[in-house]
């Protein structure tokens, strides 16, 4: 990478954006997913209130700003070319009463942790993406929950309807989808806060650790890299050297666009370029149950200007694949698209490698990055969902494998964690057992790494990547 590239920053007076009328969606056809078969939609039954909803976002601000994805896809480009790595994590589900300035801040926390750990370690650049600022929907394998003889439709996400098992709370709101835009309008606020205000500065490496250093494994070895790192700020700043890439990150949201009335009425005509982007967050992903070609999510994502990403998982053809490429990024633009594997230990090394040939045989510059989370999720006999960290440390392995032998890069990482000190997933550094899950399982959907198991998995990857390079 060239010197000083990765500190290049956009201009604000070159991010403005307009509303977007109906003659630019017209001429930029970004209704054309309409006529296409949408899964995983909510059966909203009013659709009064849900046009209504839809047409009061439509004339809210932006959340993020054209000129901030287009800075997020030079630096996706840079993965491309084996120049940096990517860092993308949050919750699973993000959840209303979860957005709260501490719960952001421990999950920033983590965040910068694990890149501090993998940017020193492994001697790389990393691009820090947030789950946060807009994952409040999932899609599910049901569409109904029964329990007790009763069946009632199943939890979709706070922006769709609420957990509790009622008839009043699982009834589709359109209501909650100005809910979910003003709660993201809040993350997104204090991310910004948190990262350029003085809490991402390095000098405080220590201080993010704190809480955690005493009995926890993982917090004692991150002590022992912040000790290093501080040494090696003091010698640059008795050299002159005070940059100030070294005070603030560049952070960005991503979310799977799953809500397709919710995506739409947030997106914009960037008035630099005339182009369409979705202002709703900075990287968007179409899921492993939504990416069908001839699907609306696809045509969506084909149509805005932002860095998109798809789930692949092991039942994708390289075929399949070939064609996804094709239709999401035809002008083979370096950055826009990110395939996201999502294998499970047993089947990674043998579903991967036919796929990372495909899109190598496309002759389009992709980004590769693991979920080595949604592929390793099983149900213990207490009925809680869990992974074993075991097996998402040994999908990331086959990942690296894979890559390393068919001379591709492996361009980052996946994962849902938290920064609490739940007890979601078995294993790690502090050996949790299936027995512990009880103690503090929280999750309003999967079940996330909690902040010790994020720093053990950190470090491994980092290992894992200086001896692959």
């Amino acid at each position: 990478m060239r010197p000083g590239r990765w500190a290049d920053r956009l201009a604000w007076s070159d991010v403005s954006t307009v509303f977007n009328p109906a003659s630019a969606a017209e001429s930029l056809d970004l209704d054309s997913w309409r006529g296409k078969p949408a899964a995983q939609q909510p059966d909203w039954r009013n659709e009064a209130e849900l046009r209504a909803a839809v047409d009061e976002l439509a004339g809210l601000p932006p959340l993020v700003f054209a000129g901030e994805c287009d800075q997020l896809k030079a630096r996706l480009a840079a993965v491309t070319r084996g120049e940096a790595f990517v860092l993308q994590g949050g919750d699973c589900a993000e959840t209303f009463s979860g957005v709260t300035a501490e719960a952001v801040r421990t999950k920033i926390r983590t965040l910068l942790q694990m890149a501090v750990v993998l940017t020193y370690a492994a001697s790389v650049p990393v691009v820090k993406i947030g789950r946060m600022a807009g994952q409040f929907a999932k899609p599910r394998s049901r569409a109904t929950e029964s329990r007790d003889g009763v069946e009632l439709p199943v939890y979709r996400g706070d922006a769709v309807n609420r957990v509790e098992f009622s008839r009043q709370a699982r009834e589709p709101d359109p209501r909650r989808l100005i809910d979910a835009y003003h709660y993201s309008a809040a993350t997104l606020n204090l991310c910004r806060a948190f990262t350029t205000g003085g809490y991402a500065d390095l000098q405080q490496v220590h201080a993010w650790n704190q809480d955690f250093v005493r009995g926890d494994p993982s917090g004692q070895r991150y002590e022992e890299l912040a000790d290093e790192i501080d040494r090696a700020l003091s010698f640059m700043h008795a050299c002159g050297a005070d940059a100030e890439e070294f005070r603030t990150v560049e952070f960005y949201s991503s979310h799977e666009a799953l809500i397709l009335d919710y995506e739409r009425a947030l997106t914009r005509v960037d008035s630099r370029t005339g182009l369409p982007y979705d202002m709703s967050g900075h990287f968007l992903w179409v899921g492993e149950r939504t990416r069908a070609l001839g699907g609306a999510h696809v045509e969506f994502a084909s149509r805005i200007g932002n860095p998109i990403g798809v789930k692949i998982g092991p039942t994708t053809a390289p075929g399949d694949l070939t064609a996804l490429i094709s239709k999401l990024n035809p002008e083979r633009e370096p950055g826009r698209l990110t395939l996201i594997s999502r294998m499970g230990a047993g089947r990674v090394r043998t579903a991967l490698p036919p796929l990372i040939e495909a899109a190598k045989a496309s002759g389009a510059p992709v980004v590769w990055i693991c979920d080595p989370m949604h592929g390793n999720t099983f149900e213990t006999e207490s009925g809680h969902k869990t992974r074993r960290f075991d097996d998402v440390l040994d999908e990331v392995t086959g990942f690296f494998e894979a890559h390393r032998t068919l001379g591709a890069h492996p361009g980052g990482i996946h994962i849902e964690f938290t920064g609490d000190n739940v007890t979601e997933c078995i294993g790690g550094s502090r050996q949790l057992a299936a027995e512990n899950l009880t103690q503090r399982y929280e999750t309003a959907c999967d079940p996330r790494l909690n902040r010790s198991q994020s720093l053990d998995l950190a470090f491994m990857v980092a290992r894992i990547y200086r001896q692959a390079r």
